[in-house]
């Protein structure tokens, strides 16, 4: 639990994300788990508990838009290995996953999805309960896909069963989306993840094929604005990408094999880019030992490189760029190298850190709780030695972690 007596956190260098600047000897003074007040620490009030980070920069916890707490890692073999795991499996993954998340410093995710539906939604309610360590979470619930795409359990034999919680948002026609995304937000999801074109793990689809339609996709967007909130668009390919651009989605993910129409479309829609760069390095290196299909190594191969460009247009044009990193793809806790990545392809550090506080906080429309260290946010603060701001990659390595105003590592 956070402190009931008054806490004063001393920084030795506090990035500032909406100013964009770095500010010398700050203090934070804490009321229970939100900030009260930012003060020089030669104003900080007498008599409180000092969390002495004097020697350390301190900036707001990590915001990771594109992250998937439920399930093991990969193994590159596509999804049918699921029809063989439970629910209670699944969710037990999540309770180490979501420690690790934590303490490699994202204090909040946007949990774009799982196959076994709605097992984000018990993590995230145990989590609440301060029952188990992890992040905030704004969860997706399942996913809404067509038949045989990249959100469906592909690569069986037509005679094996699959349990329903596996195919909760597939979904043929603009009636049938409507129907279930219902039902996903009526189990409790936060907002809708679409499948706007096939997958790379998901055997049998292509990333650069459209999936959804444009009409089906609205149907989403609209049930997403009844009950106040968003849709996000997995989508690779360009034609999946700009269908889900003019259906109204707040976020287009992956977005690897996008076109300069894209592009103008994001910009001109003020559409958020979530791009996971590192774990395509992470799937080319560790791929083949780890077992990976050619196909999904191939697939791999395709979207990367691309991705990149695309991702360095995107800065160079305008778009706004959130923090994604497809976590469970790689172990989870390694969400900060995905920074390294956002700077090497266009953005300065302190964009990078944007990226995963400040723009993210934007994205998921929580910016009066997350993504600063302003009076009013929670005290989600992270601290690192050494200077983010000259060298993004020092992230990578977080000592000292606070959710809440409570102190969960350092």
């Amino acid at each position: 639990m956070p402190s009931s007596e008054p806490v004063v956190v001393l920084a030795g260098r506090l990035i500032d994300v909406v100013a964009g600047d770095a500010l010398e000897d700050r203090a934070l003074v804490l009321d229970g788990d939100r900030i009260e007040e930012v003060l020089p620490a030669s104003q900080a009030p007498s008599g409180a508990r000092i969390i002495d980070l004097s020697a350390r920069t301190v900036l707001p916890g990590l915001i990771d838009c594109h992250a998937h707490l439920i399930g093991q890692m990969d193994d590159g073999q596509g999804y049918a290995y699921l029809v063989n795991r439970s629910s209670a499996q699944e969710a037990l993954t999540g309770v180490t996953n979501a420690r690790a998340t934590l303490l490699g410093g994202v204090t909040t995710v946007r949990d774009v999805g799982t196959f076994h539906a709605f097992v984000d939604l018990a993590l995230r309610e145990a989590i609440e309960e301060r029952r188990i360590a992890g992040p905030r979470m704004m969860c997706a619930g399942a996913y809404v896909t067509c038949p045989g795409g990249g959100g469906d359990i592909t690569g069986l034999p037509p005679d094996v069963p699959v349990p329903s919680e596996l195919r909760m948002g597939v979904s043929s026609g603009a009636d049938q989306v409507r129907a279930n995304v219902r039902c996903i937000f009526d189990a409790g999801a936060d907002f809708i993840k679409v499948i706007a074109t096939g997958a790379v793990l998901t055997s049998g689809t292509n990333p650069g094929e459209p999936e959804l339609t444009e009409d089906e996709i609205r149907a989403a967007v609209e049930e997403a604005d009844a009950r106040g909130t968003h849709v996000a668009a997995h989508a690779h390919g360009a034609e999946g990408a700009n269908r889900a651009i003019r259906a109204g989605v707040r976020s287009i993910e992956h977005a690897s094999l996008i076109d300069d129409e894209t592009i103008d479309l994001m910009v001109e829609r003020g559409t958020y880019l979530v791009a996971d760069m590192f774990d395509g390095d992470w799937m080319i290196q560790e791929g083949p030992r780890l077992g990976y299909s050619d196909e999904v190594l191939r697939k791999t191969e395709m979207t990367n490189d691309a991705q990149r460009e695309n991702f360095a247009k995107a800065v160079k044009a305008g778009v706004k760029i959130a923090f994604g990193t497809d976590s469970g793809i790689y172990p989870h806790g390694m969400n900060a190298k995905n920074l390294a990545f956002h700077v090497r392809f266009g953005q300065t550090p302190m964009e990078a850190i944007q990226s995963a506080t400040l723009i993210s906080a934007e994205l998921l429309g929580w910016e009066d709780r997350v993504g600063s260290l302003q009076p009013g946010r929670f005290a989600d603060l992270i601290a690192v030695d050494g200077d983010p701001l000259d060298d993004v990659t020092v992230l990578e390595d977080i000592p000292f972690v606070m959710k809440g105003g409570e102190v969960v590592k350092g």
